[in-house]
This record gives structure tokens, sequence and C-alpha cells, in this order.
């Protein structure tokens, strides 16, 4: 999903556009709008933005100077100049700046769409281009790099205690991280196509590196790798030339590019990327803990997949104080780690290996046990933490082998627990889903006189812009844009009903600051305009 900002110091073009765009393509462009340059800048600081239509001749900050500083927040943003102003000096200023195209408002709102369209498809095309680019270097570079910064996660405290040391590392690794600066930490999970072989997730993995690197290289330095649980792991600071001017605007920096990301590779490969990044950057012996609460943060909130970004920060994860012990096998951590993170699929896999394994044990009965144990162990565990007691039938013989009639069937009996654990996470993600949905709506219902935008929405209920677009849609049938519209009738409708009350008032108390917005939308919506279905009702 693109998001657009209309700027405009004249409310009635502004609104104007913003009604245009706000039904074109809805679930591919975000449209937000700014009154002035500076409410523009407010929008930068707070969200990506992709293209800004705006306005030249602006009281205080004009359209040129404020493409100029959009640069700087978000330096791929696109500029589309909408003015009145023919004369030759705006049109090659305009001309000579990258990333922007001219429009007169005379060329009428066909020409501006067709212009925004063309826009949006050519970043289609770059983005494209731009994932085709460097795969070669990114795949020696995880290879090079990739054990040294495993070894730093394993327990950073003790490890990263000597800054010199790890300078020399860094230089002799290529690794272009400062030591002796705080990380930003973000963990990826891909939800890969079914069926696919090492080979594929291989070239997978690849594009997904590039595609990083791509969008990362201007603003960023960062250093990827693949942790032991199979996942995507990123260490970020400012680059050089970033530091200072974007530090505070860092992490929303970092959290933009990663729907970025996010939709190139879903649009270019049809892959799903969830995320979970750190709210803060995190001084390098902090490491190991900061990497544990992003794998819990995504285990709760990210489970067997999805398109989502998460942000450490927002709210306690009840009941996962922290690691917990499993027996020190390899085995028992690749089950673990398939169990916690919703992989249905690859955990029964392996279960079933481990399960026929000690069965063939039968000269070592200890051995056989000592398996039972650590899985009853980590499933008993796993329902703890999720609150699953009560959910899960017979769960108390997990930790009572003797309650079985044969090790065979104890072995099974584990299996059935572990199928009912997926079940129950399945179930309340669902749940969780419609809940939050609930929240929007009512939240919606209750403030329609205010800033519904998707940012702003998002924002409240601490999602992702483009990811809320797309959960709701999901959950509730319909784009949210849609709902927020039919609310607006709805009420509109109901206080139409009072005659006391003027148009301009029924109109700011369902969102809209000028009556002659307001009429086209209600006109659009039913057909009639306020006045005309007011005189249907008294003739009723």
């Amino acid at each position: 999903m693109y998001r657009l900002l209309i700027v405009d110091d004249e409310d009635i073009i502004t609104d104007g556009l913003y009604e245009v765009f706000n039904r074109h393509q809805p679930e591919r462009l975000d449209v937000c709008k700014a009154y002035s340059a500076k409410e523009a800048l407010d929008w930068m600081s707070r969200t990506r933005i992709d293209i800004v239509l705006t306005d030249i001749a602006m009281p205080g900050m004009n359209g040129l100077e404020l493409s100029e500083e959009i640069q700087k927040y978000w330096p791929r943003c696109r500029v589309v100049f909408l003015t009145g102003h023919s004369e030759f000096e705006y049109a090659y200023r305009a001309i000579q700046m990258t990333n922007v195209r001219y429009v007169l408002k005379t060329e009428g709102y066909g020409k501006v769409i067709d212009t925004v369209q063309a826009v949006m498809d050519e970043m289609d095309r770059d983005s494209l281009l731009l994932e085709q680019s460097r795969e070669q270097l990114l795949a020696y570079r995880f290879m090079a790099q990739g054990d040294y910064m495993r070894h730093l996660l394993q327990n950073s405290r003790v490890l990263c205690r000597d800054t010199d040391v790890m300078v020399r590392e860094f230089g002799k690794l290529d690794i272009g991280l400062d030591p002796a600066q705080p990380i930003v930490l973000v963990l990826g999970r891909i939800s890969y196509p079914e069926g696919r072989t090492y080979t594929e997730r291989s070239e997978i993995l690849s594009s997904v590196r590039m595609a990083w690197d791509t969008y990362f290289s201007d603003r960023a330095r960062s250093m990827g790798i693949i942790d032991k649980h199979g996942d995507l792991f990123w260490f970020l600071q400012p680059s050089v030339r970033a530091e200072g001017r974007l530090d505070s605007h860092f992490i929303r920096f970092v959290e933009g590019t990663l729907e970025m990301i996010q939709e190139s590779c879903l649009g270019s490969h049809g892959l799903t990327i969830g995320w979970a990044l750190s709210c803060e950057a995190c001084r390098w012996g902090c490491l190991t803990r900061q990497y544990e609460r992003l794998r819990e943060l995504q285990q709760l909130r990210i489970g067997s997949g999805g398109a989502i970004i998460v942000r450490d920060g927002f709210e306690p994860l009840d009941g996962l104080a922290g690691k917990e012990s499993f027996a020190d096998s390899q085995k028992a951590e690749v089950l673990r780690a398939y169990l916690e993170s919703g992989r249905n699929e690859e955990f029964l896999q392996e279960l079933e290996e481990v399960m026929g394994n000690a069965l063939k044990m039968k000269g070592n009965v200890q051995l056989t046990i000592e398996t039972y144990y650590t899985i009853a162990l980590m499933l008993h565990s796993c329902i703890g933490r999720m609150g699953m007691h009560g959910r899960i039938d017979d769960a108390g013989q997990l930790m009572r082998l003797n309650d079985h009639p044969s090790i065979e069937e104890a072995f099974g009996y584990l299996k059935r627990v572990a199928e009912s654990i997926f079940q129950s996470k399945q179930t309340q993600e669902r749940d969780r889903a419609s809940l939050i949905v609930d929240r929007i709506c009512e939240y919606v219902e209750e403030h329609l006189g205010e800033d519904l935008s998707l940012v702003r929405l998002a924002e409240i209920h601490y999602f992702n812009p483009s990811y809320l677009s797309r959960f709701f849609k999901q959950e509730k049938g319909i784009n949210l844009s849609d709902f927020i519209d039919k609310c607006r009738v709805k009420k509109a409708k109901e206080m139409l009903r009072d005659n006391d009350l003027k148009v301009r008032e029924v109109a700011l108390s369902v969102g809209y600051e000028a009556a002659h917005s307001f009429t086209r939308f209600f006109k659009k919506a039913t057909g009639l305009t306020p006045q005309e279905y007011r005189d249907t009702l008294s003739l009723n």
C-alpha cells in the first residue's frame, strides 16, 4: 500500500482531492491531507509517506521548500506539484528536482489522477528492479558474518564487554556497524509457501535480504543474520549522514521502511513477512536479552505468520518472564522453536521423528523416558504460559508417564496434546482479532467528528497502518474507509431528523469541516443532498 499526502492551503481544493483519491484503489492507496507545509511535516514525522501532492505557492514554506524537507524524512518519497502557476521559473525548478512531477490545476482531476497513477506504476517498476541487484554480495556477507553475530547473541553481556576487541573484530569481518553506539534490533519471520525445497527457501531469503539492503542503504547501516530458529534478525544504526538529523525519527523510519519491504516482497514474490522491532536503541551488552524479548513478542503477536509489524514497548508480555529451560539437545530446541512460533506442520513432523527414534531405543529405557518428559515438560510449560489450562483435555497426565498403558500410547498422547495446543492458539488468535476489530469499530462510531485517518487509527491501536487496513478488511469483509463512511452516513441521517440542527453542524459532527464537502459526500452515498433528505422526512 502506498501512502499519499495532499497538501494545499485552500481547503476546498484539499478536501476535493482527498474525496477523489480516498475512493481511488482504497486497498492500494491510503490518503492523508494537510492544509499547510507545517502540518505536512507533522505527517512526515508520524508515518511513512510515499507520494506528496502539493501546491507550490503556499504561505510560509512553499511547495519547493517543503519537497526539500520531505527528502530528509523519506528519501524515496515522490512529489507531484499541483499549482496554478505556469511561469517558467516554477516549472524549471520543479523539473530539476529528483522524484518530482508538475501538474497544472487547470488540467483537472483526470490529469492529476493519471499522474499519481503513473507515479505508483513507476514505483512498482523501480521496486522490482532494485530487488534484482546485489544479491550475490549480500549472500556472501551473510555467510561470512553470520557466525560471529550469532556468537554475540549467545551471551552479549560477556562477549560485548570489551569494545576495543569488538572494533577489531568488526573491522576484520567488514561489519559496517559501530560497537560503541547503540543498536536497533529487528526480528523477521517469513511465511514460506507450502512445499518449498531448501534451495528455494534459500533463494527467497536472498530476495528478502536484497530488498532490505536496497531500502535501508540510504539512511541506515545494517547487518543481518539467520538465527538458530531460522528467522531473520537485523542490527541497525543510522548512517553517518543520517545521524543527528534523523535520530529521534529513526525508529519510525525503520518501521515505515519495514512496511515497504513487506509490501515489495508480497507483491513480487507472494511472501508474507512479520516483523518485531525494538522501540528504542539498546547497548550491545543488552543484545541477548533484547533479542529474547523480541522473540517473545513475535511469538505472542505474530504466531504462525502474518504481515504484521509490532514494536516492543507497547504493552507487557504477560506470562513471559523469561526463557524457559529445556533439555540440552538440538532436537528439543528445534521442537521448542516450532511450538512457540505456532508452526504446526513442522512441529508435528519433527515430533514424529523424535518419537520414532525414542521408541527404537528399546535397550535404553531411561533415555526413552527422558525423551518423553522433555517433550511433556515443553508442552506443559507452553500450556501454562498461554493460559490454556482447562482448554486442553487431560493435560494433567503430561507429567505422569505411569498413567499410560504403554510408552507408545504415551507418545501418542503427547501428539494429541500438541495438536490441541495448536488448535487452541488458533482459536485465541481469532478471538483476539475479533476483539480488536470490535474495539476499532466502537472507536470509529464514537469519534466520527475527529481524525479517523488510517495513520491515526493505527497509532491509537498500536498497529502499522498498512497492516491495519489489510487486517480490518480480512476480519470485517469491508474496507476500513468504507466502514467509516457508512457510520458517517448513518449518524448524519439520524441528526438530520432534528430540524433545529444546521447542515454545517451535522457536517462537523461526522468529520467534515466544510459543509460543501459533506454535501458532496452525502449525495454520493444516498443520492440526495442533506436538505433533500431532510425534506423527504417531512413528507412522511
